[in-house]
C-alpha cells in the first residue's frame, strides 16, 4: 500500500478526479481525520472536508507507480 497526500478543493478536480480512478481494478481509500471512504465514491467524498489535503491510500504494490503518474495533478 502507498499513501500520498492529494487536494480536491473544487467540484471540478472531484470530478475529474472520480474519472481518472475508476479506469484503475485496484482499490482506494480517502482519509480525513477519523473518516475513511472509498475514494472511487463521489458522494463519498462530497462528504468529506475538502478545504485540506487528503490522504490517498492506493491498495497496490505493482501498479502503484502508474497511479502516481495518473494522478499527478492532484498530488500535493
Amino acid at each position: 500500500m502507498k499513501t500520498v497526500r492529494i487536494s480536491l478543493n473544487s467540484i471540478d478536480k472531484v470530478k475529474s478526479f472520480v474519472n481518472e480512478i475508476t479506469k484503475f481494478d485496484y482499490d482506494f481509500d480517502l482519509v480525513s481525520g477519523r473518516y475513511v471512504i472509498d475514494a472511487k465514491s463521489i458522494m463519498g467524498i462530497f462528504s468529506l472536508d475538502l478545504s485540506k489535503p487528503i490522504d490517498l491510500n492506493i491498495h497496490a504494490n505493482e501498479g502503484a507507480d502508474e497511479v502516481l503518474e495518473t494522478l499527478a495533478p492532484y498530488i500535493v
